[in-house]
């Protein structure tokens, strides 16, 4: 699909990247049912997606769209066959990410205050895109300081799901 680099360069990126940013969250997304792809090569990529671990997947359906370079070829993969390959790398993501979101419980992490949802309010790690990835749910009470949205602030994450964090402001580390 166009990458520029093939499997085995796009594994020695991936790892030297986490050699040298070892905090890094990595964040890619995934097409499933591209036109010839076989089954062999679908375990492949739940392969990888589990010796990778991402902290982040999207994971779309291939679309036979005009104009794209794909068009040409024949759109063989029955809808039903994208459907479940991409509901399968979604529950495995999904298993990863309850895994490093549980790595997270106990740590202080800078969250950006997003909103006010009256018993909490909602924000985001640097690791996370509004709207897309884990928010973090910061509990109101007992609260000793005026929390703004727009700001940042210590958050302690006291417990973790598969895409939310649950946290307390800290004030003196």
């Amino acid at each position: 699909m166009k990458r520029g680099i093939d499997i085995t360069q796009t594994r020695k990126l991936i790892e030297l990247i986490r050699k040298k940013l070892p905090e890094i969250a990595l964040r890619t997304s995934f097409i499933v049912g591209y036109p010839g792809e076989t089954e062999e090569e679908f375990n492949e990529l739940i392969k990888f997606i589990r010796d990778y671990r991402f902290e982040r997947v999207g994971v779309f359906t291939y679309s036979h769209e005009e104009d794209t370079s794909a068009y040409s070829l024949k759109d063989n993969v029955p809808e039903d066959v994208k459907i479940q390959r991409a509901n399968e790398l979604m529950k495995i993501q999904e298993e990863i990410s309850l895994d490093i979101n549980q790595q997270r419980v106990g740590k202080i992490y800078k969250v950006l205050v997003d909103r006010d949802e009256g018993e909490y309010f909602i924000g985001r790690t640097e690791f996370d895109s509004p709207e897309v990835d884990n928010e973090v749910i910061i509990k109101k009470n007992n609260l000793n300081t005026v929390i703004r949205a727009g700001e940042f602030y210590d958050v302690k994450i006291i417990s973790a799901d598969s895409f939310e964090l649950t946290g307390i402001p800290v004030y003196n580390k």
